[in-house]
């Protein structure tokens, strides 16, 4: 499976110079520019990794510290500082915000690699993704293979967005049970489900038309109304 880096306030140019070893470690590696364009990159791909300078600007390494601990209570993905500030209370300081790790920019890319395909490692863990177990889930024509990561439909390959994809392999790996809106963001998105609207309800709306012969009477993606969703 390629694993998703975030870089966010690519102020050192980190983002350039990991682009070739990034690649090489298929890697797919994408930039926000701004706080609003990093939600919205988080509410629509999933994301294993995030890269960010503490230094936000002119606006001093502090309010990138304060940035950290408002996203570390709403996510648990890793987050690596990258950055050119190199003042001790600074490292102590975003570690202690809810950094996972903070390198200088000067660093050698090579440790920087190896710092983030730990972290990797650690998150994969802890999301119980380890990708070498057999995985397949089958609910009458509806085939999901987790090895593969392929869905299909009575044989027919349908291609799922990674959003998509996660969030049927979400329902279809506890067949039955029902989950709200809320349950789905938070596991989906490893964020806190707030003011989410109908982001869960646009999501079943494509999954339905990729999966469903009649969408509007779908077989295995069913609502219950007022409780949420289930697959079977």
């Amino acid at each position: 499976m390629e694993k998703r880096i975030l870089v966010y306030n690519n102020q050192t140019g980190i983002m350039e110079r990991m682009a070739f070893l990034c690649r090489g470690e298929h890697f797919s590696v994408l930039a926000a520019e701004n706080i609003q364009r990093l939600y919205d990159i988080l509410e629509r791909t999933e994301i294993h990794l995030i890269l960010m300078d503490v230094e936000l600007n002119d606006k001093g390494w502090d309010k990138g510290i304060e940035m950290i601990a408002n996203f570390r209570r709403r996510s648990r993905i890793p987050l690596i500082v990258v950055s050119a500030q190199s003042a001790e209370t600074a490292k102590i300081m975003a570690l202690e915000a809810g950094a996972d790790d903070y390198v200088t920019a000067d660093c050698n890319p090579l440790v920087l690699l190896a710092r983030i395909k730990s972290q990797l490692r650690r998150y994969t863990q802890m999301m119980g993704m380890c990708e070498n177990i057999d995985r397949r889930y089958r609910v009458d024509g509806l085939v999901l293979d987790d090895v593969r990561r392929t869905v299909t439909v009575d044989g027919r390959n349908v291609s799922l967005t990674p959003v998509e994809y996660q969030i049927l392999r979400l329902l279809m790996r506890q067949r039955g049970k029902v989950f709200s809106n809320s349950q789905i963001y938070e596991n989906i998105w490893n964020m806190r489900a707030v003011g989410i609207n109908n982001t869960i309800a646009v999501h079943i709306c494509h999954l339905r038309e990729k999966i469903e012969e009649n969408p509007k009477q779908p077989r295995y993606l069913k609502a219950v109304w007022g409780n949420g969703y289930k697959v079977g």
